[in-house]
């Protein structure tokens, strides 16, 4: 008996979906997310710490976040077809390879605006990678619990990262960065186990023009759709609030706890992305994605848990609200960008839909990462900003739930 022809040939093997949650690509995709992450979260305190050793002005700390988002926004027309055209792995190979370049070029003292932008345009590259590979890598069913694992990974390195990026920048700036770029070397080594699925996907136009054209029919195609506007704009919100808020803990832990290390606003992100995969899980558990609506409120209790971060004055009750923060946070986001996966699908392409709500998300942290530098060079005191910022989140993800609701009357 031919034992050979039991087993299907390498190529054959190669275009296999790996069907289910546990599967090697899988795995190896949570890793080499959970790697890179790690590394992104690490890297703002050891960023800002070497900004602040470099005498750089207060206000400058946001915008080295500027120059990450702008990599985001300018290569969206780019980084969605190309991760529709080329196996997933792959892409998130190179992106990480592009941040492991960024933190190197740091470590050896390149002008870490610079740097970070290198590490931006990694970043923007690996995320629609990431996010649309999970449809070939689960069934259609198995989606919503994919992208709990997914955000549980990198809500796990938020968390570790955080904590660890604190602590090691308060013992040696130099030794974090080293250590920052190991972790991009190893996600980037992870990104190799990751099976290479062949897609039939667009050809990619390398000429700029048309890119932003198509890239501008596919936005309009998208929105159209009241499910992936929801998605969209939710989600902007959410991550354009989310990137204020951790500006503000490292500036309000001094003022109202009078703790000058690193470490605590490490844990106090740390204790945010906590709550975030707890929010996750009951999300996983207890919304549908034809019940996502059921997803806004946690959105207004995002809101209402930043304007009670002025009201506490111990560490324990700061924990508290960093963690109440991380729950309605998981809630909120995790429904949604399984909503928006599905509706990309169907239509524009994964990668695609995730490249235009990375720009969105994008837009929106770049507009209130720079209010926030505004407030802090006019001198606005700390809490007064806390306070501004929640009003804002309590208001906006309150229209988003009512406009909603109404749109859903409409179509109905």
């Amino acid at each position: 008996m031919n034992h050979h022809n039991q087993r299907p040939s390498k190529r054959a093997r190669r275009k296999l979906v790996p069907a289910g949650l546990w599967s090697r690509g899988m795995i190896a995709t949570l890793g080499a997310q959970f790697l890179s992450a790690f590394g992104d979260n690490a890297l703002l305190f050891a960023a800002l710490a070497l900004v602040r050793k470099e005498s750089y002005p207060t206000w400058s700390g946001p915008l080295l976040q500027a120059f990450f988002v702008g990599a985001y926004i300018l290569l969206a027309p780019i980084v969605g077809v190309f991760a529709d055209a080329r196996p997933k792995g792959r892409v998130m190979l190179y992106a990480n390879i592009v941040k492991f370049g960024g933190a190197l070029s740091m470590s050896l003292h390149v002008n870490p605006f610079v740097s970070y932008a290198l590490i931006g345009v990694g970043a923007a590259a690996n995320s629609p990678a990431k996010y649309g590979i999970l449809g070939e890598l689960a069934k259609p069913e198995q989606l919503v619990k994919a992208n709990s694992l997914l955000e549980a990974s990198t809500i796990a390195a938020i968390l570790l990262g955080a904590v660890a990026g604190g602590a090691l920048t308060d013992w040696s700036i130099e030794g974090a960065l080293v250590a920052i770029t190991g972790c991009y070397a190893a996600s980037a080594l992870s990104a190799i186990i990751i099976p290479r699925i062949k897609r039939t996907g667009p050809t990619i136009n390398y000429s700029i023009v048309a890119s932003v054209k198509a890239f501008a029919l596919q936005t309009r195609s998208l929105l159209a759709s009241p499910n992936a506007r929801l998605a969209v704009i939710g989600t902007a919100l959410f991550w354009g609030a989310g990137a204020a808020l951790r500006f503000l803990v490292i500036a309000w832990v001094p003022v109202a706890l009078k703790v000058t290390n690193n470490r605590l606003p490490g844990f106090l992100t740390g204790m945010v992305a906590a709550g975030i995969v707890v929010g996750a899980a009951l999300a996983a558990r207890f919304i549908r994605l034809k019940h996502v609506r059921r997803a806004l409120p946690a959105g207004i209790l995002i809101g209402v848990g930043v304007c009670l971060l002025p009201l506490a004055k111990t560490m324990a009750l700061a924990f508290a609200v960093m963690a109440f923060v991380g729950i309605c946070s998981g809630l909120f986001v995790v429904p949604l960008d399984a909503l928006l996966q599905r509706e990309g699908e169907g239509g524009v392409g994964a990668g695609s839909a995730i490249a235009i709500q990375n720009m969105f998300e994008n837009l929106s942290m770049l507009a209130l990462v720079s209010g926030y530098s505004a407030v802090v060079f006019l001198k606005t005191p700390v809490n007064d900003i806390a306070i501004g910022v929640g009003v804002f989140i309590t208001l906006s993800m309150t229209t988003l739930t009512l406009t909603s609701r109404q749109s859903v009357k409409t179509a109905r």
